[in-house]
């Protein structure tokens, strides 16, 4: 599947089995490629949330982690787990793709500092009912996936009652407009209300990658159905000197529309 060339890519329907399955290849054919580009703002193990550059250690937005058990799902190589290991956190990091989790178990060569690493799918993670006290992802698992509502099911189950979720995903608003980091970024040319998948289709007919939009109101309906409570949303501004561009993220777009939504949230109840 890795040489099949690429044919369209665009606004597409496609199958819904295609597009789950979608991400682990692409993720394991492009994990040394991704991580090549921004792996050294991301560091090895630094706590990112997102390309505005907002730290766990400057934001904390999980909270006090003493004595927690935490759960990083869509974990990619792991940099921000392996931070928490750093911090002395009990930490667990999941991610479908076999080929991150390899790239993270060289970050982990490379540091000394090994960190716990589970290849998971985040709609059926493989661990008991109430183990985690937070979990957390920073752009993982949730835009690749039709049915997110599964994560957020998913992560519920493995919560402690009142536990805390975090998830920090494309601001919504962003898919009204092209993904160009300069001007061209800041002209609507889409409905926001338009749940269209972003898709890349192959000659073979083969979706070889799929990402999805969801309104806000579509998180925050996605949430209350699995039993959360939205306690924040944070919308990061892009800061002054922060001059490096990552695919639509970047000083100009950043100046005037926000790029990142995390929310931060709790179990609060049992899944509807």
């Amino acid at each position: 599947m890795d040489d099949d060339s690429l044919a369209e890519a665009g606004y597409l329907d496609v199958p819904v089995d295609a597009g789950s399955t979608a991400g682990r290849r692409w993720w394991d054919a492009h994990a040394d490629e991704y991580l090549d580009e921004h792996g050294s703002f991301l560091g090895p193990a630094d706590f990112c949330w997102c390309p505005e550059g907002l730290r766990e250690a400057d934001a904390r937005l999980l909270g006090d982690l003493t004595g927690a058990r935490v759960l990083e799902v869509g974990a990619g190589a792991a940099q921000c787990a392996r931070w928490l290991v750093g911090e002395g956190v009990d930490v667990v990091a999941t991610d479908v793709s076999a080929g991150m989790l390899e790239a993270g178990a060289r970050y982990d060569a490379a540091v000394g500092r090994p960190t716990p690493l589970v290849q998971a799918d985040a709609r059926a993670l493989p661990f008991a009912d109430a183990s985690f006290d937070v979990a957390f992802t920073a752009f993982g698992a949730l835009p690749f996936v039709p049915d997110a509502g599964r994560v957020h099911a998913s992560v519920a189950r493995v919560l402690r009652p009142g536990g805390r979720w975090v998830f920090a995903v494309t601001h919504p608003v962003r898919w009204a407009f092209p993904d160009d980091p300069g001007e061209a970024g800041l002209t609507a040319t889409r409905s926001y209300f338009d749940r269209t998948p972003y898709a890349e289709i192959g000659e073979s007919g083969a979706v070889l990658y799929a990402e999805y939009h969801r309104t806000l109101g579509d998180h925050v309906a996605e949430l209350v159905a699995a039993g959360f409570v939205l306690d924040r949303l944070v919308e990061p501004e892009w800061p002054a000197g922060h001059d490096r561009t990552w695919g639509g993220w970047g000083p100009v777009r950043g100046a005037r529309i926000p790029g990142t939504a995390i929310f931060v949230t709790h179990l609060g109840r049992p899944p509807a």
